[in-house]
């Protein structure tokens, strides 16, 4: 299995960036460029809780059935971002 951003557990091989960006321009090793940029969380005062429903919000936006989203974000607490 390749790497997963390591705050919402998305593929980098779906990343269309190829992940986030440091604040020297270089891509982050750890998150995507959905989640971080220039070094920083784009949703850094969010809980873990609101950022699974922010999640499945958007893969749902994106013609993912509902319950398929849901699936998918159940592992993001575990994250290295939210269980640190």
């Amino acid at each position: 299995m390749g790497k997963r951003c390591q705050s919402c557990d998305m593929p980098f091989s779906k990343d269309p960036e190829g992940g986030g960006s440091e604040t020297d321009g270089s891509r982050s090793a750890k998150y995507c460029s959905i989640c971080y940029a220039d070094g920083a969380f784009r949703h850094p005062d969010v809980t873990v809780k609101e950022f699974q429903a922010h999640c499945v919000d958007a893969m749902t936006a994106n013609g993912m059935p509902r319950i398929m989203a849901w699936l998918l974000t159940r592992g993001i607490p575990k994250l290295e971002r939210w269980a640190g």
